[in-house]
Protein backbone atom coordinates (compact mmCIF):
# COMPACT_ATOMS: atom_id res chain seq x y z
CA UNK A 1 0.00 0.00 0.00
CA UNK A 2 1.16 3.34 -0.69
CA UNK A 3 2.21 6.14 1.58
CA UNK A 4 -0.75 8.37 0.71
CA UNK A 5 -3.54 5.64 0.73
CA UNK A 6 -2.20 5.17 3.79
CA UNK A 7 -2.65 8.39 5.19
CA UNK A 8 -6.41 8.67 3.14
CA UNK A 9 -7.29 5.50 5.24
CA UNK A 10 -6.00 6.52 8.93
CA UNK A 11 -7.70 10.29 7.99
CA UNK A 12 -10.78 8.75 7.40
CA UNK A 13 -10.72 6.70 10.61
CA UNK A 14 -10.36 9.89 12.25
CA UNK A 15 -13.54 10.83 10.67
CA UNK A 16 -12.02 13.44 8.58
CA UNK A 17 -13.72 13.62 4.56
CA UNK A 18 -10.65 12.89 2.17
CA UNK A 19 -11.39 12.98 -1.66
CA UNK A 20 -14.54 11.92 -1.03
CA UNK A 21 -14.20 8.72 1.22
CA UNK A 22 -17.33 8.64 3.62
CA UNK A 23 -15.50 8.25 7.18
CA UNK A 24 -16.44 6.19 10.03
CA UNK A 25 -18.09 9.02 12.40
CA UNK A 26 -18.83 7.82 15.82
CA UNK A 27 -22.43 8.78 16.84
CA UNK A 28 -24.60 8.55 19.52
CA UNK A 29 -26.44 5.39 19.12
CA UNK A 30 -23.11 3.82 19.56
CA UNK A 31 -21.79 5.20 22.38
CA UNK A 32 -23.08 4.44 26.46
CA UNK A 33 -25.28 7.18 27.91
CA UNK A 34 -23.78 7.93 31.16
CA UNK A 35 -26.29 10.04 33.86
CA UNK A 36 -24.05 12.86 36.15
CA UNK A 37 -24.25 10.12 39.19
CA UNK A 38 -22.03 7.92 37.72
CA UNK A 39 -19.46 10.41 36.19
CA UNK A 40 -19.65 11.51 39.74
CA UNK A 41 -19.04 7.91 41.03
CA UNK A 42 -16.54 7.52 38.36
CA UNK A 43 -14.78 10.09 39.54
CA UNK A 44 -14.73 9.16 43.49
CA UNK A 45 -13.51 5.64 41.99
CA UNK A 46 -10.78 7.22 39.76
CA UNK A 47 -9.65 9.29 43.05
CA UNK A 48 -10.00 6.12 45.84
CA UNK A 49 -7.67 3.99 43.05
CA UNK A 50 -5.27 7.08 42.62
CA UNK A 51 -4.89 7.39 46.45
CA UNK A 52 -4.07 3.72 46.87
CA UNK A 53 -2.09 3.08 44.07
CA UNK A 54 -0.04 5.95 44.94
CA UNK A 55 0.08 4.73 48.26
CA UNK A 56 1.12 1.41 47.75
CA UNK A 57 3.92 2.46 44.70
CA UNK A 58 5.71 5.06 47.92
CA UNK A 59 5.45 1.66 50.12
CA UNK A 60 6.97 -0.36 47.93
CA UNK A 61 9.71 2.34 46.73
CA UNK A 62 10.80 2.70 50.55
CA UNK A 63 10.86 -0.86 51.04
CA UNK A 64 12.77 -1.26 48.23
CA UNK A 65 14.96 1.39 49.01
CA UNK A 66 15.59 -0.47 52.05
CA UNK A 67 14.48 2.62 54.84
CA UNK A 68 10.76 4.05 55.58
CA UNK A 69 12.32 7.03 57.76
CA UNK A 70 14.48 8.29 54.43
CA UNK A 71 10.70 8.90 52.37
CA UNK A 72 10.24 12.21 52.42
CA UNK A 73 6.83 13.63 54.59
CA UNK A 74 4.02 15.32 52.10
CA UNK A 75 1.32 16.18 54.30
CA UNK A 76 1.10 19.13 56.25
CA UNK A 77 1.03 19.59 60.05
CA UNK A 78 -1.18 22.28 61.34
CA UNK A 79 -4.32 21.09 59.86
CA UNK A 80 -7.05 22.13 62.79
CA UNK A 81 -10.16 21.43 60.89
CA UNK A 82 -8.63 17.79 59.37
CA UNK A 83 -7.39 17.08 62.74
CA UNK A 84 -11.31 17.57 64.31
CA UNK A 85 -13.03 15.91 61.33
CA UNK A 86 -10.22 12.81 60.72
CA UNK A 87 -9.86 12.35 64.12
CA UNK A 88 -13.64 12.59 65.07
CA UNK A 89 -14.11 9.58 62.16
CA UNK A 90 -11.89 7.47 64.23
CA UNK A 91 -13.20 7.75 67.46
CA UNK A 92 -16.62 7.10 65.96
CA UNK A 93 -14.88 3.54 64.23
CA UNK A 94 -13.24 2.71 67.53
CA UNK A 95 -16.31 3.27 69.25
CA UNK A 96 -19.09 1.85 67.54
CA UNK A 97 -16.67 -0.85 66.45
CA UNK A 98 -18.20 -3.68 69.20
CA UNK A 99 -21.02 -2.23 69.68
CA UNK A 100 -21.84 -2.80 66.10
CA UNK A 101 -20.41 -5.74 65.84
CA UNK A 102 -22.16 -6.94 69.19
CA UNK A 103 -25.09 -6.68 67.35
CA UNK A 104 -23.81 -8.51 63.87
CA UNK A 105 -22.80 -11.23 66.18
CA UNK A 106 -25.94 -10.99 68.33
CA UNK A 107 -27.97 -11.72 64.64
CA UNK A 108 -25.72 -14.54 63.27
CA UNK A 109 -24.80 -16.55 66.31
CA UNK A 110 -27.36 -15.89 69.13
CA UNK A 111 -27.46 -14.25 72.57
CA UNK A 112 -25.63 -16.93 74.48
CA UNK A 113 -22.64 -16.40 71.84
CA UNK A 114 -23.08 -12.75 72.21
CA UNK A 115 -22.61 -12.57 75.61
CA UNK A 116 -19.72 -14.95 75.51
CA UNK A 117 -18.46 -12.44 73.13
CA UNK A 118 -19.14 -9.15 75.32
CA UNK A 119 -17.32 -10.49 78.11
CA UNK A 120 -14.23 -11.40 75.94
CA UNK A 121 -14.13 -7.80 74.63
CA UNK A 122 -14.26 -6.38 78.79
CA UNK A 123 -11.33 -8.80 79.17
CA UNK A 124 -9.50 -7.91 76.20
CA UNK A 125 -10.02 -3.95 77.28
CA UNK A 126 -8.85 -4.78 80.75
CA UNK A 127 -5.68 -5.69 78.98
CA UNK A 128 -5.27 -2.98 76.56
CA UNK A 129 -4.69 -1.09 79.64
CA UNK A 130 -2.01 -3.16 80.22
CA UNK A 131 -0.45 -2.60 76.46
CA UNK A 132 -0.91 1.63 76.44
CA UNK A 133 0.69 1.54 80.04
CA UNK A 134 -0.84 5.63 80.19
CA UNK A 135 1.81 6.44 77.58
CA UNK A 136 -0.45 8.08 75.07
CA UNK A 137 -0.97 11.46 77.13
CA UNK A 138 2.45 11.12 78.27
CA UNK A 139 3.31 11.15 74.60
CA UNK A 140 1.75 13.69 72.96
CA UNK A 141 2.31 16.04 75.57
CA UNK A 142 5.82 15.24 75.27
CA UNK A 143 6.65 18.52 72.87
CA UNK A 144 10.31 18.65 73.86
CA UNK A 145 10.63 15.02 73.32
CA UNK A 146 12.48 14.48 76.51
CA UNK A 147 11.95 10.53 75.12
CA UNK A 148 12.87 9.42 72.17
CA UNK A 149 10.37 7.83 69.48
CA UNK A 150 12.29 5.14 69.78
CA UNK A 151 11.85 4.72 73.60
CA UNK A 152 8.37 4.37 73.37
CA UNK A 153 8.61 1.65 70.59
CA UNK A 154 10.62 -0.01 72.98
CA UNK A 155 8.40 0.77 75.74
CA UNK A 156 5.32 -0.31 73.94
CA UNK A 157 6.71 -3.72 72.57
CA UNK A 158 7.47 -5.05 75.87
CA UNK A 159 4.09 -3.80 77.50
CA UNK A 160 2.53 -5.74 74.55
CA UNK A 161 4.20 -8.54 75.48
CA UNK A 162 3.46 -8.60 78.77
CA UNK A 163 -0.21 -8.16 77.57
CA UNK A 164 -0.41 -11.03 75.71
CA UNK A 165 0.92 -13.10 78.92
CA UNK A 166 -1.45 -11.49 81.02
CA UNK A 167 -4.26 -12.41 79.02
CA UNK A 168 -3.47 -16.12 78.43
CA UNK A 169 -2.47 -16.67 82.32
CA UNK A 170 -6.05 -15.45 82.80
CA UNK A 171 -8.43 -17.54 80.65
CA UNK A 172 -5.87 -20.94 81.91
CA UNK A 173 -6.36 -19.68 85.56
CA UNK A 174 -10.66 -18.81 85.00
CA UNK A 175 -10.43 -22.26 83.53
CA UNK A 176 -11.96 -20.99 80.35
CA UNK A 177 -12.84 -24.44 77.78
CA UNK A 178 -13.60 -23.96 74.34
CA UNK A 179 -15.02 -22.12 72.63
CA UNK A 180 -14.30 -19.48 75.26
CA UNK A 181 -10.97 -20.11 75.41
CA UNK A 182 -10.49 -19.06 71.88
CA UNK A 183 -12.90 -16.35 71.84
CA UNK A 184 -10.91 -14.76 74.42
CA UNK A 185 -7.63 -15.00 72.67
CA UNK A 186 -8.41 -14.09 69.57
CA UNK A 187 -10.01 -10.76 71.45
CA UNK A 188 -6.73 -9.98 73.16
CA UNK A 189 -4.78 -11.13 69.80
CA UNK A 190 -6.76 -8.18 68.27
CA UNK A 191 -6.24 -5.94 71.29
CA UNK A 192 -2.41 -6.40 71.31
CA UNK A 193 -2.25 -4.95 67.68
CA UNK A 194 -4.37 -1.66 68.92
CA UNK A 195 -2.44 -1.29 71.75
CA UNK A 196 0.82 -1.44 69.08
CA UNK A 197 -0.88 0.60 66.55
CA UNK A 198 -1.59 3.45 69.68
CA UNK A 199 2.16 4.16 69.87
CA UNK A 200 2.63 5.28 66.21
CA UNK A 201 -1.05 7.09 65.80
CA UNK A 202 0.93 8.60 69.20
CA UNK A 203 3.58 9.75 67.27
CA UNK A 204 1.47 11.40 64.20
CA UNK A 205 -0.43 13.69 67.14
CA UNK A 206 3.03 14.42 68.92
CA UNK A 207 3.69 15.82 65.38
CA UNK A 208 0.45 17.48 65.16
CA UNK A 209 -0.72 15.57 62.35
CA UNK A 210 -3.55 14.23 63.99
CA UNK A 211 -5.64 13.96 61.03
CA UNK A 212 -3.20 10.94 60.15
CA UNK A 213 -3.65 9.54 63.18
CA UNK A 214 -7.63 9.65 62.82
CA UNK A 215 -7.06 7.81 59.40
CA UNK A 216 -4.95 4.90 60.36
CA UNK A 217 -7.70 4.34 63.23
CA UNK A 218 -10.42 4.93 60.68
CA UNK A 219 -9.02 2.13 58.23
CA UNK A 220 -7.83 -0.62 61.14
CA UNK A 221 -11.35 -0.27 62.44
CA UNK A 222 -13.05 -0.60 59.38
CA UNK A 223 -11.17 -3.62 57.20
CA UNK A 224 -11.34 -6.17 60.59
CA UNK A 225 -15.23 -4.92 61.11
CA UNK A 226 -16.15 -6.17 57.50
CA UNK A 227 -13.34 -9.48 57.64
CA UNK A 228 -15.24 -10.64 60.70
CA UNK A 229 -18.62 -10.20 59.79
CA UNK A 230 -17.96 -12.00 56.15
CA UNK A 231 -15.84 -14.95 57.83
CA UNK A 232 -18.85 -15.00 60.73
CA UNK A 233 -21.81 -14.74 58.03
CA UNK A 234 -20.13 -17.65 56.12
CA UNK A 235 -19.29 -19.86 58.74
CA UNK A 236 -21.05 -19.22 61.93
CA UNK A 237 -17.86 -19.99 63.44
CA UNK A 238 -17.18 -16.93 66.36
CA UNK A 239 -13.64 -18.05 67.05
CA UNK A 240 -12.70 -18.20 63.47
CA UNK A 241 -13.89 -14.65 63.25
CA UNK A 242 -12.13 -13.70 66.30
CA UNK A 243 -9.32 -14.33 65.17
CA UNK A 244 -9.73 -13.29 61.37
CA UNK A 245 -10.44 -9.75 63.08
CA UNK A 246 -6.81 -10.00 64.58
CA UNK A 247 -5.49 -10.81 61.30
CA UNK A 248 -7.11 -8.29 59.46
CA UNK A 249 -5.66 -5.55 62.08
CA UNK A 250 -2.51 -6.62 61.83
CA UNK A 251 -2.22 -6.36 57.76
CA UNK A 252 -3.67 -2.89 58.53
CA UNK A 253 -1.20 -1.77 60.51
CA UNK A 254 1.86 -3.39 58.81
CA UNK A 255 0.43 -1.34 55.44
CA UNK A 256 -0.69 1.69 56.76
CA UNK A 257 -0.44 2.57 60.49
CA UNK A 258 3.72 1.98 60.23
CA UNK A 259 4.90 3.20 57.23
CA UNK A 260 2.66 6.56 57.67
CA UNK A 261 4.09 7.10 60.71
CA UNK A 262 7.80 6.32 59.43
CA UNK A 263 6.81 8.85 56.15
CA UNK A 264 5.54 11.50 58.05
CA UNK A 265 7.43 11.96 60.91
CA UNK A 266 11.33 12.55 61.23
CA UNK A 267 14.07 10.12 62.44
CA UNK A 268 13.99 9.06 66.36
CA UNK A 269 16.96 9.46 68.11
CA UNK A 270 18.59 5.85 68.93
CA UNK A 271 17.11 4.34 72.20
CA UNK A 272 18.09 4.01 75.33
CA UNK A 273 17.86 1.00 78.69
CA UNK A 274 17.99 4.19 80.83
CA UNK A 275 15.65 6.40 78.94
CA UNK A 276 13.48 2.87 78.41
CA UNK A 277 13.09 3.12 82.17
CA UNK A 278 12.41 6.14 83.05
CA UNK A 279 9.44 6.03 80.96
CA UNK A 280 8.56 3.18 82.50
CA UNK A 281 8.88 4.85 85.96
CA UNK A 282 7.37 8.27 84.81
CA UNK A 283 4.27 6.31 83.67
CA UNK A 284 3.36 3.87 86.34
CA UNK A 285 1.33 5.66 88.14
CA UNK A 286 -0.66 6.79 84.42
CA UNK A 287 -1.01 2.74 84.53
CA UNK A 288 -2.37 1.86 87.45
CA UNK A 289 -4.68 4.70 87.22
CA UNK A 290 -5.88 3.74 84.08
CA UNK A 291 -5.92 0.04 84.80
CA UNK A 292 -7.63 0.30 88.04
CA UNK A 293 -10.08 3.05 86.47
CA UNK A 294 -10.78 -0.38 83.45
CA UNK A 295 -11.26 -2.43 86.44
CA UNK A 296 -13.70 -0.36 88.24
CA UNK A 297 -15.46 0.05 85.15
CA UNK A 298 -15.83 -3.51 84.26
CA UNK A 299 -16.37 -4.89 87.93
CA UNK A 300 -20.02 -5.35 87.37
CA UNK A 301 -19.01 -7.42 84.48
CA UNK A 302 -16.85 -9.33 86.23
CA UNK A 303 -18.99 -10.03 89.07
CA UNK A 304 -21.85 -10.68 86.83
CA UNK A 305 -19.68 -13.77 85.27
CA UNK A 306 -19.76 -15.89 88.05
CA UNK A 307 -23.51 -15.36 89.18
CA UNK A 308 -25.61 -14.79 85.98
CA UNK A 309 -25.48 -16.35 83.03
CA UNK A 310 -23.99 -15.15 79.62
CA UNK A 311 -26.66 -13.57 78.23
CA UNK A 312 -27.01 -11.03 80.81
CA UNK A 313 -23.40 -9.41 79.45
CA UNK A 314 -25.22 -9.00 76.37
CA UNK A 315 -27.91 -6.87 77.75
CA UNK A 316 -25.99 -5.05 79.98
CA UNK A 317 -22.91 -4.14 77.08
CA UNK A 318 -26.10 -3.21 74.86
CA UNK A 319 -27.34 -0.57 77.48
CA UNK A 320 -23.90 0.42 78.01
CA UNK A 321 -22.91 1.25 74.68
CA UNK A 322 -25.48 4.54 74.59
CA UNK A 323 -23.40 5.77 76.84
CA UNK A 324 -20.54 5.11 75.60
CA UNK A 325 -21.12 7.33 72.90
CA UNK A 326 -20.82 10.25 75.23
CA UNK A 327 -17.52 9.84 76.29
CA UNK A 328 -17.10 9.27 72.49
CA UNK A 329 -18.29 12.67 71.15
CA UNK A 330 -17.04 14.40 73.98
CA UNK A 331 -13.41 12.75 72.83
CA UNK A 332 -14.24 14.08 69.41
CA UNK A 333 -14.09 18.05 71.40
CA UNK A 334 -10.92 17.82 73.94
CA UNK A 335 -8.59 15.45 72.64
CA UNK A 336 -7.57 17.28 69.74
CA UNK A 337 -6.98 20.01 71.83
CA UNK A 338 -4.51 18.18 74.53
CA UNK A 339 -1.33 19.80 72.81
CA UNK A 340 -2.64 23.45 72.84
CA UNK A 341 -3.88 22.72 76.42
CA UNK A 342 0.03 21.62 77.29
CA UNK A 343 1.03 24.92 75.18
CA UNK A 344 -1.58 26.86 77.57
CA UNK A 345 -0.04 25.12 80.92
CA UNK A 346 3.40 25.91 79.80
CA UNK A 347 2.80 29.39 80.04
CA UNK A 348 2.31 30.61 83.83
CA UNK A 349 0.50 33.81 82.92
CA UNK A 350 -2.11 31.84 80.92
CA UNK A 351 -2.83 29.16 83.69
CA UNK A 352 -6.25 31.02 84.65
CA UNK A 353 -7.35 30.49 80.90
CA UNK A 354 -6.41 27.02 81.66
CA UNK A 355 -8.85 26.50 84.49
CA UNK A 356 -11.39 28.49 82.50
CA UNK A 357 -11.32 26.24 79.81
CA UNK A 358 -11.33 23.05 82.33
CA UNK A 359 -14.55 24.04 83.78
CA UNK A 360 -16.13 24.94 80.23
CA UNK A 361 -15.17 21.14 79.31
CA UNK A 362 -16.95 19.73 82.45
CA UNK A 363 -19.78 22.00 81.47
CA UNK A 364 -20.09 20.35 78.04
CA UNK A 365 -20.34 17.16 79.48
CA UNK A 366 -22.76 18.25 81.38
CA UNK A 367 -24.88 19.06 77.80
CA UNK A 368 -24.08 16.19 75.98
CA UNK A 369 -25.11 13.49 78.75
CA UNK A 370 -28.45 15.37 78.88
CA UNK A 371 -28.96 15.57 75.01
CA UNK A 372 -28.02 11.48 75.19
CA UNK A 373 -30.49 11.24 78.16
CA UNK A 374 -33.47 13.04 75.89
CA UNK A 375 -32.83 11.51 72.81
CA UNK A 376 -32.61 7.95 73.59
CA UNK A 377 -35.50 7.80 76.06
CA UNK A 378 -37.61 8.84 72.62
CA UNK A 379 -36.08 6.33 70.26
CA UNK A 380 -33.58 4.90 72.12
CA UNK A 381 -35.63 1.63 72.90
CA UNK A 382 -37.04 1.41 69.90
CA UNK A 383 -34.24 1.31 67.90
CA UNK A 384 -32.38 -0.90 70.26
CA UNK A 385 -35.13 -3.64 69.27
CA UNK A 386 -34.84 -3.33 65.81
CA UNK A 387 -30.67 -3.68 66.14
CA UNK A 388 -30.66 -6.58 68.15
CA UNK A 389 -34.08 -8.67 67.43
CA UNK A 390 -34.46 -8.36 71.25
CA UNK A 391 -36.94 -6.36 73.26
CA UNK A 392 -35.66 -3.76 76.01
CA UNK A 393 -39.21 -2.33 76.79
CA UNK A 394 -38.51 -3.18 80.30
CA UNK A 395 -34.65 -1.72 80.40
CA UNK A 396 -35.75 1.79 79.97
CA UNK A 397 -35.31 3.59 83.11
CA UNK A 398 -32.29 1.21 83.66
CA UNK A 399 -30.90 2.98 80.29
CA UNK A 400 -31.41 5.91 81.74
CA UNK A 401 -28.89 5.29 84.32
CA UNK A 402 -26.60 3.38 82.52
CA UNK A 403 -26.11 6.96 80.18
CA UNK A 404 -26.10 8.81 83.96
CA UNK A 405 -22.70 6.80 84.73
CA UNK A 406 -21.66 7.36 80.96
CA UNK A 407 -21.70 10.99 81.20
CA UNK A 408 -19.73 10.56 84.53
CA UNK A 409 -17.28 8.03 82.39
CA UNK A 410 -16.57 10.90 80.16
CA UNK A 411 -15.46 13.89 83.05
CA UNK A 412 -13.51 10.90 84.93
CA UNK A 413 -11.16 10.26 81.51
CA UNK A 414 -10.83 14.15 80.74
CA UNK A 415 -9.78 15.06 84.46
CA UNK A 416 -7.44 11.99 83.89
CA UNK A 417 -5.75 13.25 80.89
CA UNK A 418 -5.72 16.80 82.33
CA UNK A 419 -3.88 15.68 85.89
CA UNK A 420 -1.89 13.44 83.62
CA UNK A 421 -0.75 16.73 81.43
CA UNK A 422 -0.08 18.74 84.62
CA UNK A 423 2.44 15.71 85.32
CA UNK A 424 0.44 15.31 88.33
CA UNK A 425 0.02 11.38 87.93
CA UNK A 426 1.52 9.90 90.77
CA UNK A 427 -1.79 11.63 93.04
CA UNK A 428 -4.54 9.58 90.72
CA UNK A 429 -3.90 5.69 92.17
CA UNK A 430 -4.53 6.49 95.63
CA UNK A 431 -7.98 7.59 94.37
CA UNK A 432 -8.90 4.41 92.41
CA UNK A 433 -7.47 2.34 95.28
CA UNK A 434 -10.30 4.00 97.70
CA UNK A 435 -12.99 3.84 94.74
CA UNK A 436 -11.72 -0.02 94.67
CA UNK A 437 -12.03 -0.82 98.07
CA UNK A 438 -15.88 0.79 98.43
CA UNK A 439 -16.76 -0.18 94.63
CA UNK A 440 -15.84 -4.45 95.42
CA UNK A 441 -18.46 -4.91 98.58
CA UNK A 442 -21.23 -2.58 96.88
CA UNK A 443 -21.06 -4.48 93.60
CA UNK A 444 -21.40 -8.07 94.98
CA UNK A 445 -24.13 -6.86 97.09
CA UNK A 446 -25.97 -5.43 94.05
CA UNK A 447 -25.87 -7.82 92.40
CA UNK A 448 -26.79 -10.30 94.54
CA UNK A 449 -30.20 -8.50 95.39
CA UNK A 450 -30.86 -6.84 91.94
CA UNK A 451 -28.81 -9.09 89.58
CA UNK A 452 -28.67 -7.06 86.10
CA UNK A 453 -30.22 -3.95 87.64
CA UNK A 454 -27.85 -3.84 90.61
CA UNK A 455 -24.65 -4.44 88.25
CA UNK A 456 -26.33 -1.39 86.21
CA UNK A 457 -27.03 0.60 89.69
CA UNK A 458 -23.39 -0.56 90.91
CA UNK A 459 -22.23 1.20 87.68
CA UNK A 460 -23.28 4.42 88.20
CA UNK A 461 -22.62 4.51 91.91
CA UNK A 462 -18.42 3.90 91.22
CA UNK A 463 -18.34 6.79 88.68
CA UNK A 464 -20.19 9.24 90.76
CA UNK A 465 -17.83 8.69 93.64
CA UNK A 466 -14.52 8.26 91.45
CA UNK A 467 -15.43 11.83 90.14
CA UNK A 468 -15.85 13.75 92.77
CA UNK A 469 -12.43 12.71 94.20
CA UNK A 470 -11.02 13.44 90.73
CA UNK A 471 -12.53 17.20 91.20
CA UNK A 472 -10.94 17.52 94.82
CA UNK A 473 -7.71 16.34 93.58
CA UNK A 474 -7.13 18.65 90.41
CA UNK A 475 -8.71 21.22 92.77
CA UNK A 476 -5.66 20.62 95.22
CA UNK A 477 -3.12 20.13 92.49
CA UNK A 478 -4.00 23.81 91.45
CA UNK A 479 -3.71 25.12 95.34
CA UNK A 480 -0.42 23.54 95.46
CA UNK A 481 1.04 24.56 92.02
CA UNK A 482 -0.49 28.48 92.34
CA UNK A 483 1.45 28.05 96.37
CA UNK A 484 5.15 27.32 94.48
CA UNK A 485 4.19 30.30 91.71
CA UNK A 486 4.05 33.13 94.16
Amino acid sequence: MSLEKRRMRRRAQEGIRVAGQRPVLPTHRHRPRSSSRDAASGQRESRLSHLINSWWNRLIGAIYSGSLSDETAIYAAHQTTRDYVCNAIGQAAWGGYFPLLTVVVTQLVGIQQAGMFSMAFAIGLLLLFVGNYGVRAYQVSDVAEMQSFNDYQINRIITCAAMLVAGFTYCRLRGYSEPMMSICMGMIAFRVIDALADVYEGRLQQKDKLYLAGISQTVRCVIPFVVCTIVLALSRNLVWACWAMAIAEGAAVLILTLPLTFFETERSYPWSTRAVGELFAQCLPLFLAAFLYNVLGSLPKFAMEGTLSYDNQLYYNALYFPSQMILMVFGFIYKPQLVRLANIWADPSRRTRFDLVVLAMLGVVVGITALFALVMSWVGIPLMNIMYGIDFGGYRSLMLVMIGAGGLCAAIDFLYQIIALLREQESITKLYLIAIAFAVPVTLLLIKFAQLAGAIVASLVIMAILTVLLVYEYLAIRRRLSEKLW
